[in-house]
């Protein structure tokens, strides 16, 4: 039955990042507090969000036989993603952990398209639980303003209207009461875990949904006695974070508006207990994540075998590049062999194309490797193209006024905190980025001027001054030379970070004029270096067949020639 009061005529759960509101518990047995503290220490009574493919540990020796086998798988998987020459010429296919071929193109059925999109949604669904420690359910309902929630209010209020109406008749009606008894019953049950036989018992045994209809029968229904019971009940199931809302069921008069208000912290709790699972989901598919990606999208790929296209494109976009820079190199060394082949890294190939991300357009389509980061992705390149804005900010103030500051050991934070509140939200339609330059060159020849009158010293000439708000506001203009450097020179540091091991043993050498941002730019390397290293060790057998059908096409074509003589035979 949808009853106003559960809210299920509102938008329901949504996924978003961000702090939860605290794990939910389920009690063991319905005795007293003591019982309660104790278990709001168990986990939720069941896992709402378990992907295909992922068990839970039923004991610790199974656990640590499961992390042994996982290891050695994902120790092999990460050897698929070595691309040697020797691996692109050999055959792939004969790996357990490479991906199938593709099919050749064919016409999918609608159901075909649901299991892709039903694939599609619990690979991300996966990835996000997985990697974003801040992902949690939000409940969210209609803007009160809004048709559907002005709707929604009178579908409600007239609910709740005709139920106290029934209420209040001689002899009331209770046919509405009791089904709502038994929703509530529903809910409640659901969240015990699966040992707490002494409280499912209580239930059943309070919330009788036969007996109240008997009781109903002659008038004898205690609906407060029975609210009373459900709250408390509540109390001991609760996440410590509804304590407040308990409180308040408790200050209740009216019993009509006591059920409705029942259902509005039953639904809360709810989504505590999805958030507590997932928390709880969260290590164990970490584990497995790699395969279970991997897996995923190959059944992505079988139901729609152009799932590959926008990815092929990407890698054959960044060998192009790679050819085009290599012909560059020859064409300015004269004693080069322009005959021979040119020799191309499938790994530099790869990771140049890593390197596009950071100043892709995210109106395009992302390649569909990379969709589970496409957020993340852009994130990292709106908060490099703001931090470049202040590596130029710095850059040309030092070169053109760096004797005034030159005593002022802390002027880099100093501008810093003057360009940063400045250039929020600067990756928007609606910023204006000259204007905000403009204001930032004002505020650093204030500043400037500050620190020379109270060393005594004459401040910046007005032409000094006009220079130097002029070269910040030409920071705007496509392919001013301080902007393309520092991107050039970022774009170095990124590329460095993704040939290293390992990030987090140690940092590349900070190029030239990026001093000022350091510490941002570790901190925005380090999530783009894991974000990346992931994605190899999951995608890297499918980057590894197109790379080899792209680099080296005549051991493509010899290997499909040998398929189709064996399949004559």
């Amino acid at each position: 039955m949808d009853v106003p009061g559960k809210d299920t005529n509102s938008p329901g759960w949504v996924f978003k990042p961000g702090g939860c509101s605290g794990p939910a518990s389920a009690a063991q047995d319905g005795g007293g507090d003591r019982d309660r503290d104790r278990d709001r220490d168990r986990p939720g009574s069941c896992l709402l969000l378990q992907p295909k493919g992922i068990r839970m540990p039923l004991s610790d020796d199974q656990n640590s036989n499961s992390d042994s086998s996982r290891l050695s798988e994902s120790t092999a998987a990460s050897s698929d993603s070595e691309y040697s020459r020797q691996s692109f010429n050999s055959d792939s296919s004969s790996k357990p952990s490479s991906p199938a071929s593709a099919s050749p193109p064919k016409f999918i059925t609608f159901d075909e398209l649901m299991a892709a999109t039903r694939n599609l949604s619990n690979w991300t669904l996966a990835h996000e639980i997985a990697v974003n420690a801040n992902f949690c359910i939000k409940h969210e309902d209609f803007p009160q303003n809004s048709f559907a929630g002005t709707v929604k209010q009178i579908v409600h209020k007239a609910f709740w209207d005709h139920l106290e109406s029934e209420l209040n008749e001689d002899p009331p009606e209770y046919e509405h009461a009791i089904k709502l008894f038994e929703e509530i019953k529903e809910i409640l049950l659901s969240f015990l875990t699966p040992g707490a036989n002494r409280m499912h018992n209580q239930i059943c045994e309070v919330l009788d949904t036969d007996l109240i209809r008997q009781q109903a029968e002659h008038n004898a229904v205690d609906i407060p006695g029975l609210a009373n019971y459900i709250i408390n009940t509540m109390g001991k199931l609760c996440a410590p974070v509804r304590d407040n809302d308990i409180k308040q069921l408790k200050a209740t008069d009216n019993i009509v508006e006591l059920l409705r208000q029942i259902f509005h912290v039953l639904d809360l709790m709810k989504v505590d207990m999805a958030n507590y699972t997932i928390k709880s989901l969260r290590p164990y598919l970490w584990r497995n994540l790699v395969d279970y990606e991997r897996t995923k999208f190959q059944e992505i790929l079988e139901e729609t075998p152009s799932a590959l296209n926008l990815t092929t494109e990407w890698i054959k976009e960044s060998i192009e590049d790679e050819l085009s820079s290599i012909s560059d190199e020859s064409s300015s060394s004269p004693g080069a062999d322009s005959s021979s082949k040119p020799i191309i890294s499938p790994t530099l190939v790869l990771n140049n194309g890593y390197l596009k991300l950071l100043q892709w357009d995210y109106c395009k389509t992302i390649p569909e490797t990379l969709i589970t980061d496409e957020v993340r992705l852009q994130e990292l390149r709106e908060k490099l193209n703001q931090l470049k804005i202040i590596a130029c900010v710095s850059l040309i103030t030092n070169n053109m006024v760096g004797a005034a500051i030159v005593d002022v050991p802390d002027f880099a934070d100093q501008l810093k905190r003057i360009s940063v509140p400045l250039l929020e939200g600067m990756n928007k339609k609606t910023f204006d980025l000259k204007e905000a330059l403009n204001a930032i060159g004002v505020q650093i020849c204030s500043k400037v001027n500050k620190s020379l009158t109270e060393r005594g010293l004459p401040t910046l000439s007005e032409e000094m001054q006009s220079n130097l708000m002029g070269q910040i506001a030409h920071i705007v203009e496509k392919n001013n030379p301080v902007c393309s450097l520092i991107d050039k020179r970022i774009q170095l540091f990124m590329g460095s970070l993704l040939a290293l091991p390992s990030v987090q043993k140690c940092m590349p050498t900070m190029p030239g004029g990026l001093s000022v941002i350091q510490t941002e730019m570790e901190v925005v390397g380090s999530q783009y270096a894991s974000i990346v290293n992931f994605n190899k060790k999951v995608y890297g057998p499918f980057y590894a067949n197109i790379l080899k059908k792209l680099l080296f096409p005549e051991a493509s074509m010899e290997k499909a020639e040998a398929e189709t003589e064996t399949s004559d035979n």
